[in-house]
């Protein structure tokens, strides 16, 4: 690949893929795929949910980059193939800014649903970043993903038409798929983590308890949105929780590499389960 005398990789398609594989694409898919559904199942309207899902895309895109920017020597020392800042197709300078420019046009965007809500879902991104930059070094690395999922149902019903704090069912299953989500994430990076000084609770906890652990704390956050709306269960809400658990315990018991990303992916598809039970409550849900 050519590159510039400065240093820096020229523009080009490649260098576009390069970028969109250095966001974490598939954690910043689904994570706005399900808040702009969320916000259409809460009544925010077209416009409304469309300045929701950029908001999220945008916060989303400014956390995944920030992470591998901030990684770039962890992952080069690794060898970690999947990373282009590590393989040399990105340089850590193209990432940062990228980065940067997304925190900035989150802002804005965030705002513009309601200064409540924007201020909400920008403290959810700046727990995200203060993850990547300190806490994921700490025991306490599970309270970033714990407070940025639990700023998400806030960011949706703050905004009109409820333009109120959302059910404690929400807002407790949101923080506990976030943690169940961090657990999964790591999973694949144990090993490499704590060969580089990473020592989060994932890591102090080891592969096998985090294997076994995060499908139970996601199975917990089901079980609260099953059982924390007010009214009858129903058919539907005993149809997805078992949905639920086929998906965790397939995630968890399947036999793959150490590097799997599977167990993440499960966790991917529980928590669509989840918000597949919270569409119906999501009008009901401040």
């Amino acid at each position: 690949m050519s590159v510039h005398p400065s240093g820096v990789l020229p523009r080009s398609p490649s260098r576009v893929l390069a970028l969109l594989r250095s966001c974490h694409p598939e954690p910043t898919l689904a994570v706005t795929v399900f808040v702009s559904v969320l916000a259409v199942g809460a009544g925010r309207g077209p416009a409304g949910s469309v300045a929701v899902s950029l908001a999220v895309l945008a916060g989303q895109l400014s956390i995944g980059w920030c992470n591998d920017a901030v990684d770039a020597r962890r992952d080069t020392a690794c060898g970690r193939g999947d990373k282009p800042v590590s393989t040399g197709d990105l340089p850590r300078a193209a990432v940062a800014v990228a980065a940067g420019t997304a925190l900035l046009l989150c802002v804005p965007l965030s705002l513009v649903c309601g200064a409540a809500a924007g201020a909400v879902h920008l403290g959810g991104v700046a727990a995200g970043w203060m993850y990547n930059l300190w806490l994921k070094h700490t025991v306490l690395s599970p309270l970033p993903y714990a407070a940025g999922f639990a700023s998400l149902p806030a960011f949706v019903t703050l905004g009109p038409p409820a333009s109120a704090w959302p059910a404690w069912w929400a807002t407790t299953a949101a923080a506990l798929l976030g943690v169940g989500a961090h657990l999964s994430n790591v999973l694949p990076d144990i090993e490499d983590d704590l060969a580089t000084g990473v020592r989060g609770l994932p890591q102090r906890l080891h592969r096998r308890t985090c294997r076994w652990l995060a499908p139970v704390v996601m199975l917990a956050a089901v079980g609260v949105l099953v059982t924390g709306p007010p009214g009858a269960i129903g058919a539907m809400g005993w149809t997805l929780t078992a949905a639920a658990v086929v998906a965790a315990v397939a995630g968890t018991a399947v036999r793959s590499g150490a590097r799997s990303r599977w167990p993440f992916r499960a966790a991917i598809v529980v928590a669509g389960i989840a918000v597949a039970r919270l569409l119906p409550l999501a009008p009901d849900m401040a």
